[in-house]
């Protein structure tokens, strides 16, 4: 890391310390755009088709999905992974479908698709480019977040390749300046005018009009705020951050939050003509006295990855809201899946800045990675709510070589973790037998009850105990053979009630379904199974009326 112009004790300090957290900017609520109330379910193009995808090819599975009862039994979304568009965006700098194989455009088949009561979703990824090389939405988020939500779309899934983080230099800064929208000339506001925090300090320059300025506002060190900022009437204003140019091979950038709203200003590396330079946000100021704050916000790589997820997450809210004041009908909010493969534990920051997360890197029809997938994602039940759910990806149910135990396993731990369902078969040829799990009503209840719990693992060893509690004070029990050979396992009334998850009560009496073989009985002292190898089974316990 280099100085940036601070002063040498304090560079000194910033080697020996941690972050002091001085410019904290994690939200204080859940990200809420009305979307969800259990996990979403749907259908995607990647798992099978990866980048050979047309308009045909995705309103044909559109049709197997309503002929074939899956929206019936709630898959109710189309997602186009990547490759659904062109590498070229249009003349005005917006994305567009494939020129050859989306050459109807996108809007007209999102609403082909509505007609038949489905909903659509769309990709993209928070970097310079897609997994597949093609444009991307970083530093276009409200851009792409506009063009969707006039199309229609109804889900957005936004990936982590081609990703470039922000850049944890803070700006080096003398004063500020707020200007009325359309006026000539503002009010200038002398870095000396700003209360200090952590290692920002005001360092000597003669010739800079303040004779100072303002630096060790690195990785979230230091902060410098102005509880001084006066407005006649409130309204819009361009803010110029009036910065001393240094350091000029690298990046910076500045947060600015005024009173409850937050900017991002990047500053690219400069060129030493000038001593000074000027950077400019368009900004609402309230009438009378504003706080403003300026600070660098990157203090790792999660707080990164975070503030641009929250950047689209904003973006999206802004845009849905826009065409439906546009068109007059409306909103149509768009479920937003962060799909960051859980390089910076999205499971911590995730429901403050999306609909849904991704736990891992992306799944395929392997048994072990499959199994990987789940001991991972297990492991994260609490940080799933209504709303905000953990994504081991999508399913893999029928695909590759997995054996009829392992399809229905997987289907069964996806639903106990109350994760989202996502199909990702040829629909159009999907067999009855990998049809008769996937619509499997006792498991997709489970999945979609309304607590929006995810299971929690009671016992850990050859077969896994999982309890999840469900709504009306029931639950579900699963057991897991993680083995390759027959496996018989229990667990007593008494564990259960003792661990207190689940939400057992002593005294009531709860009748049992077992999902899969489609046994019935009242419980007694204890739950008792036979597994065969890989396989699951899901039992679901209801408090009988009295």
């Amino acid at each position: 890391m280099k100085r940036n112009s601070m002063c040498p004790i304090c560079f000194l300090k910033t080697v020996f310390t941690r972050p002091s957290k001085v410019g904290n900017v994690y939200p204080d609520k859940k990200y809420d755009n009305g979307t969800l109330t259990a996990p979403p379910m749907g259908w995607s193009s990647w798992n099978t088709f990866k980048n050979n995808i047309d308009e045909d090819l995705i309103y044909d599975t559109a049709v197997a999905m309503k002929e074939k009862g899956l929206l019936a039994a709630g898959y109710d979304r189309i997602n186009m992974d990547d490759c659904w568009h062109s590498s070229l965006r249009d003349a005005d700098g917006n994305l567009q479908g494939d020129l050859t194989r989306f050459c109807g455009g996108i809007e007209s088949l999102v609403k082909r698709i509505n007609t038949l009561g489905l909903k659509v979703g769309i990709y993209s990824s928070n970097g310079t480019l897609t997994c597949e090389d093609l444009p991307a939405s970083l530093g276009n988020e409200y851009r792409d977040a506009y063009t969707f939500a006039k199309w229609g779309i109804e889900f957005f899934k936004y990936d982590f390749c081609h990703n470039v983080p922000l850049p944890y230099y803070g700006p080096v800064v003398y004063g500020i300046e707020l200007t009325e929208k359309g006026q000539k000339e503002g009010k200038f506001y002398p870095c000396t005018d700003a209360k200090l925090e952590g290692l920002a300090k005001f360092m000597p320059c003669k010739k800079l009009p303040t004779g100072c300025f303002v630096s060790g506002m690195d990785k979230c060190r230091g902060a410098m705020e102005y509880n001084n900022v006066y407005s006649e009437n409130g309204g819009e204003y361009v803010f110029t951050l009036c910065c001393k140019k240094t350091n000029s091979q690298f990046e910076k950038l500045a947060m600015v939050i005024i009173n409850d709203d937050i900017y991002l200003c990047p500053i690219p590396p400069q060129k030493f003509w000038n001593l000074t330079s000027r950077f400019q946000l368009n900004v609402k100021l309230e009438k009378g006295v504003n706080k403003v704050r300026i600070f660098n916000p990157v203090s790792s790589r999660a707080d990164s990855a975070m503030l641009q997820y929250l950047t689209m997450g904003k973006a999206l809210k802004v845009a849905t809201a826009r065409v439906a004041e546009e068109s007059g009908k409306p909103e149509k909010p768009i479920v937003y899946s962060i799909c960051e493969w859980g390089k910076n534990q999205p499971w911590k920051w995730g429901a403050l800045a999306g609909n849904m997360w991704r736990t891992t890197g992306d799944i395929i029809p392997s048994w072990v990675w499959i199994k990987m997938i789940y001991n991972k994602t297990v492991k994260l039940y609490k940080y799933a709510s209504v709303g905000a759910y953990n994504d081991p990806d999508m399913l893999e149910v029928g695909n590759g070589k997995l054996t009829e135990e392992q399809n229905k396993s997987h289907f069964a731990l996806w639903c106990m973790m109350a994760a989202p369902l996502i199909l990702g078969n040829d629909l159009r040829s999907i067999k009855d037998e990998v049809l008769d799990i996937v619509t499997n009503k006792d498991l997709i209840a489970v999945d979609q009850d309304s607590l929006g719990k995810a299971a929690k693992r009671i016992v850990k060893g050859s077969v896994d105990v999982l309890a999840r509690p469900l709504e009306g004070g029931g639950a579900a029990i699963c057991f897991f053979n993680k083995t390759g050979r027959k496996k018989r396992a229990r667990i007593s009334v008494e564990k259960l009630i003792e661990d207190g998850y689940a939400g057992l009560k002593k005294g009531v009496v709860y009748d049992c379904k077992e999902v899969y073989s489609a046994k019935e009985y009242a419980l007694k002292d204890r739950l008792e199974v036979e597994l065969n190898k890989d396989a699951c089974e899901v039992i679901v316990l209801t408090k009988r009326d009295a």
